[in-house]
Formats: structure tokens, sequence, C-alpha cells
């Protein structure tokens, strides 16, 4: 431990000791933080690299066919202003679609102050990637992020749109950080008998797991006006963002994919208290109407889906410390969640425009959500027939508990939500009936103690999709199972600065969460279990890091049918301190 950290820690700890006995006006929470003040004392020699743990995509191994530049920005002072924006022009010399593989090269770098920024990149409208930047410090920081984009592959050719990128920003004389970014993307297309055919198996693997094998005909956005970025910001509980779409009437499938982020008083949404709570206290938050959010999708009023997201955590989250040089699960990607919508093409192959709808249940200021709708066209015929069979309303349980006094109390939601849709579809492939299992389980618990110094917050969430295909003797054709669950434990106790100034505190903040899939599709199965351990303690002035330490242990494992990855890694105030990685696959005896 070098001496600076080991006087922050004497530090901490006396003050801790002084501390036993005294209580906090205010109640712990998760926030948001600069570590600018800090910076100087961690900041290393040279620009350090930031990353996501993720497993190497199936094309690494490849050689590019080519690669087509989709921009080059720097995002400075761009509060309140428009996106960047610029002309799209396909890929020159690259072979025509299909490609094997295309892949989203994003490099960003910075330097100087600066709070994490949340930032969209759409084509057309099309959102292709959701991501949030990492805190700088004055010697620099760099990254890079690397996506899958295959599914996008019907746009790429097209001549007739924008790339927009929205990354507001501040710069001034206390937030220098510019974001410099580029964004590439890179083709693939593979030759059988000259590539490796482990990188083509994992190729086929990794189809499969893009949810569908072959790429969308066509994808439309349920989208904003692009003013502002493509995405609706959702503030308060009544409100609803949708779009009129008429769906062509050759669809024999259709996927919505949906983008969500949220910020402001919902940052940690997963934390809020009920307001009741904040009344009875008489505290000066926003941060109310409890800790459970699903995200609503619907068609002409009705419900089609939902969806609660993953708690992703953006890097001045909580402890800022947390989330160096390794940021938290999905900050640099978040996930986006598939929803077969093919059971309502009975509704939607009318002829007409119909409205397709997103809202938050209990959400506040605020949310940016999209979504695009990637449909299936059928080449041989204009004209497909569809009609609308079982639409069970969702079915909700729903309890929630609060007791509490003064400050101290805690608070449980029980929540599931369960539907069942079909419908059939007959096109040049035969009269095939869809069917759509949907269901969310989420548990939380809010709890405060030591006269709301201390908080343990506790959400478990289970989420399971099936959709099965059958011809119309009842034959199987194809059964995908998606499930995802991630639990999440944060602890944050606050505790007086030995000032008396108001705005000068110690936070001790722990976090544990993880991102676990199992995805099936036929006889493929892949899966994928990711969880991160932080803990440590930062001196704060009003929400800059003036020191702490922390660290943070991930474990990534990555399975299918053909191949593994594992990583473990350790990273500790600012360095990584432990990194292994392995692709061998752990025998079954």
């Amino acid at each position: 431990m070098s001496a600076t950290n080991q006087n922050g820690a004497v530090k901490f700890l006396l003050t801790f000791a002084f501390l036993i006995a005294t209580t906090v006006s205010l109640p712990s929470s998760p926030d948001r933080f600069l570590k600018s003040a800090l910076t100087s004392l961690r900041s290393p020699d040279e620009p350090q690299e930031y990353e996501e743990l993720r497993r190497p995509l199936p094309s690494d191994g490849l050689t590019p066919s080519c690669s087509h530049v989709l921009l080059r920005h720097s995002f400075g002072n761009t509060i309140d202003g428009p996106p960047y924006t610029a002309p799209y022009t396909p890929p020159s010399g690259c072979t025509s679609p299909p490609w094997s593989y295309v892949v989203l090269d994003l490099r960003a770098a910075s330097s100087g102050d600066q709070y994490d920024r949340i930032s969209g990149l759409w084509l057309g409208g099309v959102e292709l990637l959701r991501t949030s930047t990492a805190e700088p410090n004055p010697t620099g920081i760099f990254w890079n992020v690397r996506k899958d984009v295959s599914r996008y592959s019907s746009l790429f050719m097209r001549s007739d749109l924008n790339v927009t990128m929205m990354l507001e920003n501040i710069v001034n004389d206390v937030y220098t950080g510019i974001y410099h970014i580029n964004v590439t993307l890179i083709f693939y297309e593979f030759n059988p008998i000259e590539q490796n055919p482990k990188i083509r198996s994992r190729l086929e693997i990794a189809g499969s797991d893009r949810k569908d094998q072959t790429p969308a005909d066509l994808i439309i956005p349920v989208c904003d006006g692009g003013n502002r970025g493509f995405w609706f910001m959702i503030e308060n509980p009544a409100e609803t963002y949708s779009k009129r779409i008429q769906i062509p009437s050759n669809t024999r499938k259709i996927v919505l994919e949906l983008y969500v982020s949220f910020h402001g008083n919902d940052e940690f949404w997963y934390s809020n208290p009920p307001n009741s709570y904040i009344r009875t206290n008489n505290l000066a938050t926003g941060r109310g109407n409890g800790a459970y959010r699903e995200v609503l999708v619907k068609i002409d009023g009705r419900y089609v889906g939902s969806e609660v997201p993953f708690p992703v955590m953006f890097t001045g989250g909580i402890n800022p410390l947390f989330w160096e040089p390794v940021v938290a699960i999905g900050a640099f990607n978040l996930p986006s969640y598939d929803m077969d919508l093919t059971p309502f093409l009975g509704l939607l192959l009318d002829g007409k425009s119909h409205e397709f709808a997103l809202s938050v249940n209990d959400g506040i200021s605020y949310w940016l959500v999209d979504a695009n709708l990637h449909l299936w066209l059928d080449h041989g015929s204009s004209n497909v027939e569809a009609g609308s069979g079982r639409y069970d309303s969702p079915s909700r349980h729903m309890v929630r508990q609060e007791e509490f006094e003064q400050l101290d109390g805690s608070f449980r939601v029980e929540a599931e939500v369960r539907s069942e849709f079909d419908g059939w579809v007959k096109s040049s492939e035969g009269n095939l009936t869809t069917m759509v299992k949907s269901m969310i389980k989420v548990g939380s618990l809010v709890r405060f103690e030591k006269n709301g110094a201390y908080k343990r917050v506790e959400q478990r969430v289970k989420t399971k999709r099936i959709v099965e295909v059958t011809s119309e003797s009842g034959k199987p054709v194809n059964r995908v199972v998606h499930q995802r669950t991630y639990p999440l434990t944060v602890i944050t106790s606050t505790l007086r600065g030995l000032t008396n100034d108001k705005d000068m505190y110690l936070l001790v903040t722990n976090v544990s969460h993880a991102l676990n899939e199992r995805f099936s599709a036929g006889e493929a199965l892949t899966q994928v279990f990711n969880r991160q351990d932080s803990d440590g303690w930062m001196e704060v002035e009003d929400h800059n890091v003036l020191a702490g330490e922390a660290s943070t242990r991930q474990s990534f494992n990555y399975i299918d049918d053909l191949s593994c990855y594992s990583r473990t890694l350790v990273a500790a105030n600012g360095k990584i301190s432990q990194d292994s990685s392995s692709d061998a696959c752990a025998s079954s005896s």
C-alpha cells in the first residue's frame, strides 16, 4: 500500500471510531460522484485503458473483408444541443450482404475532470448501441467497445440514412473533459475452405445467440424525432410515448428490440423508498415511488410485453473508485431486450398504421427509451395471412410491505408478471403458429438502519421467455428459451466527517451484482455467468471524492456447445492486480 493510501486508511479508521455513537441526519443512499479531486493522487504516468469484461467475439480471429468509418467526433460542451448527425454512405469495396459478421468498433478517449455521460448511436433512427462514458483523469483514459451488429445488416447498404450520436456533455472551468469518439463498422466474410473450422463453428453458434440466424429484412424504429436524440424521455408514470407504424403486408415474423437506460432521480430506482417514507420524514429528495420499475410495450393500447431492466451502474455511480479501470457490467454496452410480437401479426397486417407505445411503471425523471422493430418478410408472396389466437392479459401479482419509524425501516416488494400469446402466420413457408410465454419475478428489499445512516438494498430479478413455433399439424419447428437472472446487493453507510462542514462526509460502500444468461435455440445452448463484488470507502465533499480506497473482483464465464471462455480479475485502487483467462472447458469428470 502506498503512503497516500496508508494515510487515507488511517484517517478513515480514526474517523470511523469517532463516529460509532454518532447519528447522521440524512439517510444513506446511492449517488453519483466525481473523482476529480482524487485524480492527481491516482493518475498513472500515461493514459490508462478502461474496459468492460466480455468474451472475445467469434470474429476476433478472422481477417476483416473491409472496414467503414461511421463517425469521428469530439463531444465538448454539447449540453442542450442537437446530436451529432452526418449522412451515411454504404461501405465501398465490401462484398454485398449477407455478410458473415459485422462488428461495431467504438474507440473513446478523454482527459481532465468529467462526470460519466450517457450516449446513444443510431443509423436512420435505429439504435445500434446504448453506451456510457468512463470518468477521465488529467493524464487521460481510453477504451474500446466492440459489439456484434450483424442483426442490423439490412441497414448497412442503404444510402438514404443519417448516422446520429447523442452525448450531452458540459465543458467549463470545472468540468474539462472532452470525449473523443471514433466509430467504425468492420465487415467479415469467411470462406468455409480457407477459414479455421473452429472459428466458423463459433460464428454459427453466435448466429443462434443473436436470436435469429438470418438478420431481419427490414428494421423500423419506434423512436422520437431525433432533435435531442431518437430516444423518448419519460419523466413520470403517466407519460406514454408512441409512434404509428404500418407493417408491410408480407411480414412473416416481427421482433421488438427494446433499449432503455435510467437517470436523474431514477438512476438508482432499485433503492428508492416509497413516497410515504419521504413525506413522513420531510426529506428533500425526489427519489421516490418505491423500488419497482417495469418498462411496458403496448400496441393500440394492448399490452404485448414488458421488461424489468438490468440495473446498470454508470462509472460515477455509488463509488466511482469501483469502476477504474474495469467498469460495471453493461456500462459500455447496455443490454437490449427482445420481445417476439409475431403472435400479433393478425392485428397488424390489415393495411393500417398501428400505435406502438412505450412507458415505465412508476418511472420518474428520467428514463431514455426507444425500440427497433425487426421484420422478416416473405419473399415468395406480397401478402401473408395471419390470425390471432390465445391472448392472456398479463397476470400480475404484487405485494408491497413497508414498516418504518422515522428514518429507520424496511420496504419489500414481491412481484410476478406472466403472459402468454399465440397466433398463426400463413406464408410461403407454411402455416406456422408462434406461441410466446413470458415470466418476470422480482424480489426487492430496501432497509434503513442507524437513523438512516446505513442502507441495504437487495434485489433479485428473474426473467424467462419461451418462443415455440409449430407447424399446422402441430409438429415442433423451433423452440427458443432465453432466461436472465440478476441478483443485486448494495450497502451504503454514511458517516459524518471530522469537520462541521455539512457537505463533507465518509461513505462506506459495498456492491455485489451479476448478470447470468441462459439461451437455447433448438439444440444449441449458450450460458453466461458474469459477477462483480466491490467494496471500499470514500471521503466526499459535496459530490467530489477527496480520498478513498476500493477493490472490485469480477468473474466472467461463457459456455456454448463448442467452446468455453473464462476470465477473472481483481482491480484495486485504480490498477489491475490480478488477471487470468482461459478458453479451456472444464473436464466433465
